[in-house]
């Protein structure tokens, strides 16, 4: 299963190998990535390959949000076809 995972936050150091850290504990392969930082403000979307075997959606989105809060930062997860949807014109 694809998903998109959207992080948003006050730049600190960190940020990538926390998110990446539980992605990798769940089994999740990061297809493709992109990161900024806007003044002080951090930006990153990635495209990631769920291994539900190891770890269902739900699972990996709670784990993205608890990390999220422990870092101050935004995580949202969706599914990517549900991604795509939204955001058809």
């Amino acid at each position: 299963m694809k998903c998109v995972v959207s992080v948003l936050g006050k730049d600190r150091s960190g940020i990538v190998a926390a998110v990446s850290n539980v992605l990798a504990q769940c089994g999740a392969n990061i297809d493709d990535i992109s990161q900024t930082i806007l003044d002080d403000i951090f930006s990153m979307t990635m495209l990631v390959t769920l291994d539900t075997e190891v770890a269902d959606f739900n699972t990996v989105q709670e784990r993205l949000e608890a990390v999220g809060e422990d870092l101050g930062v935004q995580v949202i997860t969706q599914r990517e076809d549900v991604f795509q949807f939204m955001y058809k014109v």
